[in-house]
Protein backbone atom coordinates (compact mmCIF):
# COMPACT_ATOMS: atom_id res chain seq x y z
CA UNK A 1 0.00 0.00 0.00
CA UNK A 2 1.28 3.35 -0.80
CA UNK A 3 1.36 6.32 1.56
CA UNK A 4 -0.03 9.34 1.15
CA UNK A 5 2.02 11.38 -0.23
CA UNK A 6 3.05 14.28 2.40
CA UNK A 7 3.21 18.68 1.59
CA UNK A 8 4.63 20.11 4.56
CA UNK A 9 7.19 18.80 6.87
CA UNK A 10 7.48 20.52 10.29
CA UNK A 11 10.92 19.99 11.55
CA UNK A 12 11.94 20.36 15.23
CA UNK A 13 15.41 21.79 15.58
CA UNK A 14 17.24 20.75 18.47
CA UNK A 15 18.68 17.61 17.92
CA UNK A 16 17.17 17.24 14.42
CA UNK A 17 18.60 19.78 12.01
CA UNK A 18 21.61 21.34 14.94
CA UNK A 19 23.20 19.18 17.32
CA UNK A 20 22.93 21.31 20.65
CA UNK A 21 20.94 19.64 23.05
CA UNK A 22 24.20 17.93 25.10
CA UNK A 23 24.90 21.41 25.10
CA UNK A 24 22.01 22.56 26.55
CA UNK A 25 22.31 20.00 29.39
CA UNK A 26 26.18 20.70 29.84
CA UNK A 27 24.82 24.23 30.40
CA UNK A 28 21.90 23.30 33.01
CA UNK A 29 24.80 20.80 34.39
CA UNK A 30 27.16 23.92 34.68
CA UNK A 31 24.27 25.93 36.18
CA UNK A 32 23.77 23.30 39.21
CA UNK A 33 27.01 22.83 40.35
CA UNK A 34 27.39 26.17 41.58
CA UNK A 35 24.54 24.93 43.77
CA UNK A 36 25.98 21.74 45.23
CA UNK A 37 23.51 20.09 42.41
CA UNK A 38 24.61 16.97 40.11
CA UNK A 39 22.52 16.62 37.25
CA UNK A 40 21.44 13.48 36.99
CA UNK A 41 21.69 13.03 32.64
CA UNK A 42 19.55 9.79 33.15
CA UNK A 43 16.49 11.65 34.83
CA UNK A 44 17.29 14.86 33.11
CA UNK A 45 16.10 13.15 30.11
CA UNK A 46 12.50 11.27 31.91
CA UNK A 47 12.17 14.87 32.74
CA UNK A 48 12.61 16.16 29.59
CA UNK A 49 10.58 13.70 28.06
CA UNK A 50 7.01 15.40 29.92
CA UNK A 51 8.35 19.05 29.17
CA UNK A 52 10.32 19.25 32.67
CA UNK A 53 13.98 20.61 32.39
CA UNK A 54 16.98 20.58 35.07
CA UNK A 55 14.91 22.17 37.59
CA UNK A 56 13.24 19.62 38.52
CA UNK A 57 16.21 18.02 40.01
CA UNK A 58 17.33 21.40 41.87
CA UNK A 59 13.91 21.53 43.29
CA UNK A 60 13.94 17.96 44.75
CA UNK A 61 17.19 18.82 46.56
CA UNK A 62 15.47 21.78 48.09
CA UNK A 63 17.30 24.28 45.56
CA UNK A 64 14.38 27.52 46.49
CA UNK A 65 13.07 29.27 43.34
CA UNK A 66 14.22 32.87 43.50
CA UNK A 67 17.88 30.64 43.88
CA UNK A 68 16.71 28.56 40.72
CA UNK A 69 15.06 31.88 39.19
CA UNK A 70 18.79 32.78 39.05
CA UNK A 71 20.26 29.87 38.13
CA UNK A 72 18.22 29.82 34.91
CA UNK A 73 20.00 33.40 33.97
CA UNK A 74 23.26 31.97 34.27
CA UNK A 75 22.21 28.95 32.26
CA UNK A 76 21.53 30.48 29.55
CA UNK A 77 24.67 32.59 29.28
CA UNK A 78 26.62 29.21 29.78
CA UNK A 79 24.31 27.84 26.71
CA UNK A 80 25.09 31.14 24.29
CA UNK A 81 28.61 30.38 25.09
CA UNK A 82 28.53 26.80 24.40
CA UNK A 83 26.55 27.84 21.42
CA UNK A 84 29.12 30.32 19.79
CA UNK A 85 32.25 27.50 20.60
CA UNK A 86 30.96 24.41 20.64
CA UNK A 87 30.11 22.06 16.88
CA UNK A 88 27.02 21.64 16.46
CA UNK A 89 26.65 21.17 12.78
CA UNK A 90 24.86 17.34 11.67
CA UNK A 91 26.31 16.04 8.46
CA UNK A 92 24.00 15.85 5.66
CA UNK A 93 20.84 18.45 6.67
CA UNK A 94 21.36 21.13 4.31
CA UNK A 95 21.98 18.43 1.32
CA UNK A 96 18.77 16.97 2.85
CA UNK A 97 16.54 19.64 2.72
CA UNK A 98 17.72 21.24 -1.07
CA UNK A 99 17.17 17.25 -1.70
CA UNK A 100 13.54 17.74 -0.21
CA UNK A 101 12.74 21.35 -1.23
CA UNK A 102 11.23 20.85 -4.56
CA UNK A 103 8.56 18.21 -3.31
CA UNK A 104 7.85 20.05 -0.13
CA UNK A 105 6.97 23.48 2.06
CA UNK A 106 8.82 23.32 5.03
CA UNK A 107 8.90 24.71 8.33
CA UNK A 108 10.80 24.76 12.05
CA UNK A 109 8.65 24.38 15.26
CA UNK A 110 11.24 24.45 18.58
CA UNK A 111 11.03 25.54 22.10
CA UNK A 112 14.03 27.14 21.59
CA UNK A 113 14.53 30.73 22.63
CA UNK A 114 14.41 33.32 19.82
CA UNK A 115 17.98 34.65 20.81
CA UNK A 116 19.27 31.22 20.84
CA UNK A 117 17.68 30.20 17.63
CA UNK A 118 19.40 32.95 16.07
CA UNK A 119 22.27 32.52 17.00
CA UNK A 120 22.12 28.82 16.05
CA UNK A 121 21.49 29.65 12.84
CA UNK A 122 24.12 32.68 12.43
CA UNK A 123 25.89 31.47 8.96
CA UNK A 124 24.21 28.47 8.51
CA UNK A 125 22.39 27.60 5.52
CA UNK A 126 19.44 25.79 6.78
CA UNK A 127 16.73 28.66 7.32
CA UNK A 128 16.40 29.51 3.68
CA UNK A 129 14.74 26.47 3.11
CA UNK A 130 11.96 26.92 5.40
CA UNK A 131 8.82 29.25 4.66
CA UNK A 132 8.81 30.29 8.47
CA UNK A 133 10.17 29.48 11.69
CA UNK A 134 7.98 29.14 15.04
CA UNK A 135 9.93 29.94 18.67
CA UNK A 136 9.22 29.79 22.21
CA UNK A 137 6.49 32.79 22.36
CA UNK A 138 4.82 32.40 18.90
CA UNK A 139 2.27 29.66 20.34
CA UNK A 140 0.70 29.65 23.60
CA UNK A 141 1.21 26.07 25.15
CA UNK A 142 4.99 23.81 24.29
CA UNK A 143 5.36 20.82 23.26
CA UNK A 144 4.63 18.31 24.68
CA UNK A 145 1.13 20.32 23.98
CA UNK A 146 -0.21 19.89 20.48
CA UNK A 147 -0.30 23.99 20.52
CA UNK A 148 3.02 24.97 18.42
CA UNK A 149 1.95 22.25 15.66
CA UNK A 150 -1.08 23.00 15.28
CA UNK A 151 -0.28 26.36 15.00
CA UNK A 152 1.85 25.88 12.44
CA UNK A 153 -0.31 23.82 10.25
CA UNK A 154 -3.14 27.08 10.70
CA UNK A 155 0.10 28.96 9.32
CA UNK A 156 0.06 26.69 6.15
CA UNK A 157 -3.20 26.00 5.70
CA UNK A 158 -2.35 22.57 6.11
CA UNK A 159 -4.73 19.30 7.07
CA UNK A 160 -2.89 17.27 9.41
CA UNK A 161 -2.98 14.25 6.84
CA UNK A 162 -0.74 16.16 4.82
CA UNK A 163 1.93 17.71 6.81
CA UNK A 164 5.10 14.91 8.45
CA UNK A 165 6.69 16.14 11.84
CA UNK A 166 10.32 15.41 12.40
CA UNK A 167 11.81 14.90 15.78
CA UNK A 168 14.45 12.90 18.08
CA UNK A 169 12.51 13.75 21.80
CA UNK A 170 9.48 11.81 22.88
CA UNK A 171 8.30 15.36 24.09
CA UNK A 172 7.96 16.23 20.37
CA UNK A 173 6.73 13.01 19.36
CA UNK A 174 3.94 13.59 21.72
CA UNK A 175 3.46 17.00 21.05
CA UNK A 176 3.11 15.45 17.21
CA UNK A 177 0.57 12.88 17.97
CA UNK A 178 -1.88 15.21 19.98
CA UNK A 179 -2.26 17.38 17.17
CA UNK A 180 -2.92 14.09 14.99
CA UNK A 181 0.02 14.43 12.60
CA UNK A 182 2.28 11.79 11.57
CA UNK A 183 5.81 11.72 13.00
CA UNK A 184 9.42 10.52 11.66
CA UNK A 185 11.70 10.23 14.83
CA UNK A 186 15.53 10.63 13.63
CA UNK A 187 18.32 8.71 15.32
CA UNK A 188 19.68 11.03 17.55
CA UNK A 189 22.66 9.67 20.28
CA UNK A 190 21.20 11.95 23.02
CA UNK A 191 17.52 10.85 23.48
CA UNK A 192 17.60 7.78 21.71
CA UNK A 193 16.68 5.79 25.86
CA UNK A 194 13.28 7.69 25.58
CA UNK A 195 10.02 6.33 23.96
CA UNK A 196 9.31 6.14 20.88
CA UNK A 197 6.60 3.69 20.12
CA UNK A 198 4.20 6.47 18.66
CA UNK A 199 6.08 7.17 15.92
CA UNK A 200 4.90 6.53 12.21
CA UNK A 201 9.00 6.27 10.77
CA UNK A 202 12.34 5.86 12.64
CA UNK A 203 15.04 7.07 10.47
CA UNK A 204 18.78 7.16 10.60
CA UNK A 205 19.05 10.56 8.98
CA UNK A 206 17.17 13.25 7.58
CA UNK A 207 18.29 11.91 3.80
CA UNK A 208 15.59 9.54 4.24
CA UNK A 209 12.64 11.76 4.47
CA UNK A 210 12.22 12.25 0.65
CA UNK A 211 10.82 8.95 0.02
CA UNK A 212 8.62 8.93 2.95
CA UNK A 213 7.13 12.59 1.63
CA UNK A 214 7.12 10.69 -1.92
CA UNK A 215 5.00 7.41 -0.58
CA UNK A 216 7.64 5.81 -1.73
CA UNK A 217 8.76 3.83 1.45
Amino acid sequence: MIADVKKFILFDNDGVLVDTEPLYYAAGERALAEVGVTLDKEQYLLDMAHGVGAWAQARAAGIDDDTIDRLRVIRNAYYQEHLRTGPIEIDGVVAALADLSPYVRMAIVTTSKRADFDLIHRGRRIVQHMDFVLVRGNYTRAKPDPDPYLTALRRFGADQDEALVVEDSSRGLRSAVAAGIDCAVVENEFTRSQDFSQATHRIRSLAELKGIVLGST
